[in-house]
């Protein structure tokens, strides 16, 4: 065999493929009922809304939109984007605003731009997957944040590490967290940000969730306690479509020109088109009559999985219903692990994703993740069942008598 004379960095070696990514290419097979992928539904796509903007964009703008581009982004998005936080708390000018490929572009950047190896980074327990993947390869030491149903305890960030070369940075999503649905409560975010300041630890915000609540809005963002210390990452992917690829960071000014020279050396800029085009459906107030029809289908969607849950589901399984987001967080009885059954869902006609992924150390093996945002109700009500019963025939088999 020949010697390859590629020498990879080491950083290749800590690059892993998504799980939810592998899980999404077995759940393609005929007849599997996915609630794995956290994907928004289709249903919610404003097809007529982009198709007219395409139209106007090309038929206006055509030479400047398919021009290379600023690297910070369109003007008046950004300008948008300013306006908009503010219903947010947040006040922040245009040259803030970074427009970014998704907000997974934005960790990426953040992790290029703090991390170090060795460094510790914060995360709370679970946390998103997608996070983790974009800063390992950069090499910083995690730092499991304790958590309770309503994120990360203060205590637990001000025990971070402070010595040299001290914790960067703590990752959190504080709306409908991706994987456990959780949502801070006000008086847990003013702890929190007193807790990070006092620590002397900044805070990467991610708040991909947060306009799809149910009931009421979430509190104020936590950016908005303490703006110098926090970079805000937003994305257009779950209000309108994750095909455009648009996200944006809000980041202090004093990180802003380095985090713009990252993403230069990365992509140059988002791609223009798609950038004018998503101004063009959002700048005349759009959202504020579509959002409330995405949250209406999530929310009977919700409905219907929280009953069927209650009525399929063997004692012992632990969850909460979400006040917003896409997802439940299920942690199975004693004795079942949630990656051992996948198998057994998938031969049954239901997929869904293992819990494990998501923690940085420790993981639960009893924990899974179910979207009820992709299926019908009808959908949803049967891929339950079928999960139910896998886990009551998985809990037979445990308990019964070794012969």
């Amino acid at each position: 065999m020949n010697r390859s004379p590629w020498t990879q960095a080491r950083r290749a070696a800590r690059m892993n493929p998504s799980i939810i990514r592998e899980i999404l290419k077995v759940t393609e097979k005929p007849g599997i009922l996915s609630m794995a992928g956290g994907l928004p539904s289709a249903d919610t796509f404003p097809v007529e809304a982009i198709q007219a903007a395409c139209d106007r964009v090309l038929g206006q703008q055509s030479r400047e939109a398919l021009q290379y581009a600023a690297s910070e982004g369109y003007a008046p998005l950004r300008e948008w984007v300013a306006q908009r936080v503010t219903l947010l708390g947040l006040r922040v000018t245009p040259d803030q605003v970074l427009v970014t490929s998704g907000s997974q572009q934005g960790l990426d950047l953040v992790g290029k731009l703090l991390c170090d190896v060795g460094a510790p980074v914060a995360v709370e327990t679970p946390t998103y997957l997608g996070a983790l993947q974009a800063f390992t390869p950069y090499e910083p030491l995690f730092a499991s944040l304790e958590s309770d149903d309503e994120g990360p305890l203060p205590s637990a960030i001000e025990a971070l590490p402070h010595d040299a070369p001290g914790t960067r940075f703590s990752y959190l999503l504080p709306n409908y967290q991706n994987p456990t649905g959780r949502v801070m409560s006000q008086a847990r975010r003013e702890a929190v940000m007193e807790a990070s300041r006092r620590a002397g630890v900044p805070v990467v915000e991610d708040n991909p969730y947060g306009d799809l609540w149910f009931d009421q809005p979430p509190p104020p963002s936590l950016s908005s306690l303490w703006p110098e210390g926090s970079i805000y990452l937003g994305s257009f992917s779950k209000v309108l479509t994750p095909g455009f690829r648009l996200g944006y960071m809000i980041a202090p000014t004093e990180l802003y020109p380095k985090l713009l020279q990252a993403k230069q050396a990365a992509d140059l800029h988002t791609p223009g088109f798609n950038q004018r085009v998503v101004h063009e459906v959002v700048k005349d107030g759009f959202l504020d009559t579509h959002v409330p029809r995405i949250r209406a289908l999530y929310k009977a969607n919700r409905d219907a999985m929280a009953e069927a849950l209650r009525e399929h589901l063997p004692a012992g399984c632990d969850w909460r219903s979400p006040e917003g987001g896409m997802f439940f967080w299920i942690r199975l009885p004693e004795g079942l692990d949630a990656m051992a059954l996948l198998p057994r869902a998938v031969d049954a006609g239901v997929a869904y994703v293992p819990g494990a992924a998501f923690y940085a150390h420790q993981p639960d093996p009893r924990t899974l993740r179910l979207s009820f945002v992709t299926l019908t109700p009808a959908l949803i009500r049967e891929g339950v069942e079928k999960l139910g019963r896998v886990l009551h025939e998985a809990l037979a088999m445990a308990e019964a008598p070794t012969p």
